[in-house]
């Protein structure tokens, strides 16, 4: 499994951002896909998960200014992050789960996400 990540930048507090993730590499319907984030000197966290029929799941950190997507016929997931505040700033990842795992086993490179004040 290949995951490509992109749309990260510099945004003021109060803006919006979309980020994607391609997928490559295996049927991208067998996979559970998250997107999670980390800053600088914490844990990496989890933001959102798409199942394959389109169940969400947020953190409550961003339940209500983020949206996760998925495209299964491009293999493609999507954040939008709406009403940005500089505690979203991170590297964000997008990660796939085989159905049936019970940790994600694939990541992305990792996209920087910078909200100033």
């Amino acid at each position: 499994v290949q995951l490509q990540a992109s749309g990260g930048g510099l945004v003021q507090a109060g803006g919006s951002l979309r980020l994607s993730c391609a997928f490559s590499g295996r049927t991208f319907s067998n996979y559970q896909m998250g997107w999670f984030r980390q800053a600088p000197e914490k844990e990496r966290e989890f933001v959102a998960r798409i199942g394959w029929t389109g169940s969400t799941t947020y953190s409550d950190s961003v339940q209500g200014r983020f949206t996760i997507s998925r495209d299964n016929a491009k293999g493609t997931v999507d954040l939008q992050m709406n009403i940005l505040k500089p505690e979203d700033t991170a590297v964000y990842f997008c990660a796939a789960k085989l159905y049936g795992r019970s940790t994600y086993e694939h990541w992305g490179q990792g996209t920087q996400v910078t909200v100033s004040s």
